[in-house]
């Protein structure tokens, strides 16, 4: 019988956290990468989305791929390359509704909405024989290594947040609505200065006047709590990867493993969820660029 989707995907990520690996840093460094980080690219160079991210991460970090480009079999074949005989696919999943008509209790016909999710194999490139070299090439830098840190200074700054420094704890405080941070110079480094902030500005947009997101958090440490930093985690790791930056692990990621991993094994669509709740983030925080487009231009695509 087909493995369920959702239990294949979480099975990965609860394995990785057991062994204290966090799939969505680990590709943050080496390979033609140059340090950068990128999202998983389709074969038309479009960027994955949501929990595709962090299974192609996973996939190319334990392949070793370097190149951020997958495709499917068929994809493979349109080019006239092939797939080299032995290679194992990756899974990505689809999620999508169907709408069906029915005949309603006033006998007229009513549109229902079917949700449903469907997994299908990719291989990334270095997989693959015969494509055109430019999947092969190394890539272009997108941004001036520079200009890194200006930019995540002006994407932070447009989505208009109360960003508050000082003191020595970095949190978001739903009662006055405020993200507080250490004074900059606290920190190992600018990226993980920034890394912290796209994590704190997630929780910002679980506000009811942005996104509403409550998970029934009743008490620092609950599950509502787990599941609200894992979007924030989920969140963080994804605004770094279209930002260019490359961030640090936090110290307390430990103590968010255990939760994390009694969220994971209770609930095999946990990580589906949180990654879906993370997107939406990311994307509400990005559509506070939309009048400065130098910003998101720092997207790989």
């Amino acid at each position: 019988m087909k493995q369920d989707v959702y239990e294949k995907v979480t099975s990965k990520i609860i394995a990785d956290l057991e062994k204290g690996d966090l799939s969505w840093l680990k590709p943050w460094s080496g390979g033609n990468m140059d340090g950068r980080i990128i999202k998983p690219l389709r074969h038309n160079a479009q960027p994955y989305s949501g929990i595709n991210i962090l299974m192609l991460w996973g996939a190319a970090m334990e392949g070793g791929y370097v190149s951020p480009y997958w495709m499917t079999f068929k994809q493979a074949q349109e080019y006239g390359a092939h797939v080299r005989k032995g290679e194992r696919g990756n899974l990505v999943v689809y999620a999508n509704t169907i709408t069906k008509t029915e005949e309603g209790e006033n006998g007229q016909d009513e549109e229902r909405k079917i949700p449903f999710m469907k997994g299908y194999t990719v291989f990334n490139v270095e997989q693959i024989e015969g494509l055109p070299k430019h999947y092969y090439a190394k890539p272009p830098q997108i941004i001036d290594p520079a200009l890194r840190i200006d930019q995540a200074e002006t994407f932070f700054a447009s989505t208009g947040a109360d960003i508050r420094h000082g003191g020595n704890s970095a949190h978001y405080s739903g009662g006055s609505d405020h993200v507080q941070m250490p004074a900059f110079e606290a920190f190992r480094s600018p990226e993980a200065y920034y890394a912290t902030l796209a994590h704190e500005l997630t929780h910002w947009t679980k506000h009811k006047s942005r996104l509403d997101r409550d998970f029934g958090r009743k008490s620092w440490g609950d599950e509502g709590y787990a599941r609200e930093e894992l979007v924030a985690e989920l969140g963080a790791a994804f605004l770094c990867a279209d930002l260019a930056l490359t961030p640090e692990p936090r110290e307390d990621h430990a103590a968010y493993i255990q939760s994390w991993l009694k969220v994971l094994k209770e609930d095999k669509r946990a990580i589906f969820s949180a990654a879906a709740h993370a997107q939406r983030a990311a994307d509400f925080l990005h559509g506070f660029q939309q009048q400065q487009p130098q910003a998101k231009e720092g997207v790989a695509a």
